[in-house]
């Protein structure tokens, strides 16, 4: 693997769910393998899970680690080309990327969308131009439209308590006080139908994804139809595609509850958390002993762990 900026890059799903799931068993198995080797991490929006698995992961590896806040850690980073910097950016992006490709073997990025230009925000140009300039393998810590470490976690945790039968996965729209990104419930439905699972997901009309995401996927207008049977609930909250970055209005109560999850085939729950209690999902749920949540959150170390590894090793063979 020489990045992990989406699903392209490693398009073995299961195999590389199921080396996951083998650090999670041996986390120190290959703890000098990254020895020498120094991962930069850097954030242009918050991050707790993201941030600690990520540098956890490095360190079970023997890597050294170099985090960053580009909010309040480094100089205003510019990133429109051809502009003159006579405003409050004292550091374009491009020399920023070379100097930390300097500094570092591995980068991880981590960088929200605008929710108001779909076309900039679908072209990823931050997340690309950044890998282009730094000139050593990038880990993609979330993108303006996907966030491929946590739909990997996600596929290690079904992997982990899924029955011997395909399961039925379902993700639904939840409710949210504030306008959310498409990053995550993108990348859980692209990793979930590569991996070959029956995907079926529950929204609003006008919150559909963006279709060339969700193909293969069945699509439901009605959440209590959805969580019929299921196996594995994903409640995610988005903004619309569409209508891009806004909610239209929602007159049905979406919040998971134990009874919807009642209709399900003793369903197991997922987020990928923070999680708004009592708005996304109610207590019952989220404390019950169907939530996989500490699950999930615990896997992302082993997820990273496994895609460090696989560049690690890439960059090994290649210097050798």
């Amino acid at each position: 693997m020489r990045q992990f900026l989406s699903l392209r890059d490693h398009e073995q799903v299961t195999a590389l769910a199921a080396q996951g799931l083998q650090l999670r068993q041996q986390p120190r198995a290959f703890a000098q393998l990254g020895a020498g080797l120094t991962m930069g991490l850097l954030f242009f929006n918050p991050s707790l899970r993201t941030r600690l698995s990520t540098q956890k992961a490095a360190q079970l590896l023997g890597m050294d680690c170099l985090p960053l806040d580009f909010g309040g850690q480094a100089w205003g980073i510019e990133r429109a080309k051809g502009v003159v910097m006579d405003g409050d950016k004292a550091e374009h992006l491009i020399e920023a990327a070379g100097v930390l490709g300097r500094y570092c073997d591995v980068i991880g990025l981590r960088a929200f969308p605008s929710l108001s230009d779909r076309e900039a925000d679908y072209a990823e140009s931050l997340l690309r131009e950044f890998a282009a300039a730094a000139g050593v393998p990038v880990v993609n810590l979330e993108s303006a439209t996907r966030h491929p470490l946590q739909a990997l976690a996600d596929l290690m945790t079904i992997q982990q308590y899924r029955a011997p039968k395909p399961p039925k996965v379902v993700l639904t729209w939840a409710p949210h006080p504030k306008r959310l990104p498409q990053a995550v419930p993108n990348s859980f439905a692209e990793w979930m139908l590569a991996a070959g699972y029956e995907l079926t997901i529950a929204q609003p009309p006008g919150y559909e994804l963006a279709a060339e995401r969700t193909a293969g996927a069945r699509i439901e207008y009605d959440q209590d139809r959805a969580l019929a049977g299921a196996d594995f609930v994903y409640a995610k909250n988005w903004s619309a595609y569409g209508d891009y970055g806004h909610c239209p209005a929602v007159a049905e109560d979406w919040q998971l509850t134990a009874t919807k999850m009642a209709r399900t085939q003793g369903g197991k729950f997922m987020h990928c958390l923070p999680v708004r209690r009592n708005v996304v999902v109610s207590d019952a749920v989220l404390d019950g002993p169907q939530s996989l949540v500490l699950e999930q959150a615990e896997n992302r170390v082993y997820a990273a762990q496994a895609v460090l590894k696989n560049i690690v090793e890439q960059l090994k063979s290649t210097s050798s």
